[in-house]
């Protein structure tokens, strides 16, 4: 057996002085060292060697696996050595050369405007809120005193997912859920995209998006929207933007108005983005309805409040000066990169 573990330590010496890569040392070593290689092999056949000479025996195997173990790493670090050698050689890179061009994008000018809104009214003591954009027509419609005859709950207007599911048609559902949650204070806006069955044209999209806003709390009045109101426009869209207040209707606010700012191009004078008239007509708004309230467990004879909303879309054309809606969403590089 003396003859067979110098003959196996020989020929894996050998062996290793013709290897040339790193796969052949690797075999080899399976070959002589592994769980079935040739020298685990004669040390598990130990017991068929009489009891006085399995000392010796044991000791010539294990001094013969360290010099196989010490010339197998040996040969390792010079196999590995070549490799890098032969890698420098062959993969030099030129650092003079010049390198690719890397295109930045930019924030797309919705983002844009989300992001300058969600800013301004934080800054104003605001929260956050979000909701599901596939709406029950409870939150979407019925809590907001919206009822069943009304015209905006007619299939023309509304993506009706069945009768009870709509693909919300504004983001005042986010309003609902939060009062029903959150007693008052509640000072939240409400970001997010919306979907109305509208044909597309320069200035309508089936899918846009809102932001709407909500305050309730004890002796909330009209002059507290007012005040916000030209808080945000003139951070906004300008220092020097008015806004003025005109009558209108919604189901969910009473008294309702819709809200003009002075042409920030022509400073109320009369242009091609005013259309002449001065005044760009921006959101729609009120004091929240008693009923509203009252769906949402709010003592109306306690609190009150307002809402508004607007369409970013509606803001980044008017700050931007664009024109056309379609060319928010054709991805055009041409256009966005302008921003």
């Amino acid at each position: 057996m003396k003859e067979q573990v110098e003959k196996i330590k020989n020929s894996a010496i050998a062996e290793l002085s013709k290897t040339e890569t790193l796969k052949e040392l690797g075999d080899l070593k399976v070959k002589t060292l592994g769980k079935k290689g040739e020298l685990t092999t004669i040390l598990r056949g130990m017991g068929s060697i009489p009891k006085e000479e399995r000392p010796v025996m044991g000791e010539l195997v294990n001094n013969v696996r360290d010099i196989l173990e010490e010339e197998f790493a040996k040969k390792e670090k010079e196999l590995k050595r070549k490799d890098l050698e032969k890698k420098l050689q062959t993969e030099n890179i030129d650092v003079t050369e010049p390198s690719k061009k890397i295109k930045l994008g930019s924030i797309h000018p919705i983002t844009q405007i989300i992001e300058e809104v969600e800013d301004i009214f934080l800054g104003m003591g605001y929260e956050i809120a979000d909701g599901p954009e596939v709406e029950k027509t409870f939150y979407n419609f019925d809590q907001l005193n919206t009822p069943i005859d009304h015209p905006a709950r007619d299939i023309q207007d509304t993506f009706y997912i069945n009768e009870d599911i709509v693909l919300r048609s504004q983001t005042s559902p986010v309003q609902a859920r939060v009062m029903e949650n959150k007693k008052p204070p509640i000072k939240i806006i409400c970001p997010g995209t919306v979907y109305r069955s509208d044909s597309i044209d320069s200035t309508h999209s089936p899918v846009f998006h809102q932001v709407e806003g909500l305050v309730v709390d004890k002796n909330i009045a009209m002059t507290d929207l007012k005040g916000t109101l030209e808080m945000f426009t003139k951070k906004c869209l300008g220092e020097n933007t008015k806004i003025r207040f005109r009558p209108h209707h919604f189901p969910f606010t009473e008294p309702s108005a819709e809200a003009d700012v002075s042409c920030f191009v022509c400073g109320g004078k009369g242009c091609k983005v005013c259309k002449g008239e001065g005044w760009i007509e921006l959101l729609g708004c009120g004091m929240v309805h008693p009923k509203v309230l009252k769906n949402c467990n709010i003592d109306p004879e306690i609190y009150s409040g307002f809402a508004f909303g607007f369409g970013v879309e509606r803001i980044a054309m008017a700050k931007f000066g664009i024109e056309d809606m379609r060319l928010l969403y054709e991805n055009d590089v041409r256009f966005l990169k302008q921003f």
